[in-house]
């Protein structure tokens, strides 16, 4: 499986990414300039943390017009797939591959931690190596990562199980106080319908 991990002015994680898939995966990968449109021999897209562009207007929201997401959303639109961590989670909203949107911290200051997530599905390929219910302990670095979405599309997203991780305390419960950032429903990372395009901050 080759991944293809897209590089933004602003981008900060990209080799943290390609350290990932090439270094502890053993698998081809790639980087790619944002300007770049061809992703033809691409299985994964991964769209990396940082600060794509500056972050000017809205996170994300100038990335979603480069080149290279044009063919993202291609490479999505025909069943492949795409990872979207942090920044890259927030390009995906703008660029509507996922629904909704990433907002400011409920508290209104960046966080620098490391949390517990509860694992929602495990029959994607995305999750398959986990259980349902499962806690995990992930880092999160964000000042926007508040998960945003108008009641009818989060009544959708729950009814279509597109939720995959969400902020819980250590025993895996859903509480105020294990929510870090403000986000609705405890979201912290969700899919498409398909399955295939997933984002987690």
């Amino acid at each position: 499986m080759k991944f293809g991990v897209i590089v933004f002015p602003g981008s900060n994680c990209d080799r943290d990414i390609v350290w990932v898939t090439q270094g502890l995966l053993n698998q081809p990968t790639r980087m790619i300039w944002h300007e770049d449109s061809d992703l033809s021999d691409i299985d994964v897209v991964v769209v990396p943390g940082g600060f794509s562009y500056g972050d000017y207007l809205r996170c994300g929201a100038i990335a979603r017009f480069s080149p290279v997401m044009r063919s993202t959303i291609e490479h999505a639109n025909a069943g492949k797939l795409v990872l979207g961590i942090c920044n890259g989670f927030q390009v995906l909203t703008e660029a509507g591959l996922l629904p909704g949107a990433l907002v400011r911290n409920r508290d209104l200051h960046f966080i620098c931690d490391r949390v517990p997530l509860r694992v929602e599905r495990n029959d994607l390929v995305w999750t398959q190596s986990y259980e349902k219910g499962q806690v995990i302990d992930i880092p999160i670095a964000h000042g926007e990562g508040s998960y945003y979405a108008a009641p009818d599309t989060l009544k959708s997203i729950e009814d279509n199980n597109q939720i995959l991780f969400r902020y819980c305390d250590p025993n895996g419960n859903l509480t105020a106080e294990s929510n870090p950032n403000g986000s609705l429903n405890h979201i912290a990372g969700i899919c498409n319908r398909q399955g295939n395009v997933l984002g987690m901050m």
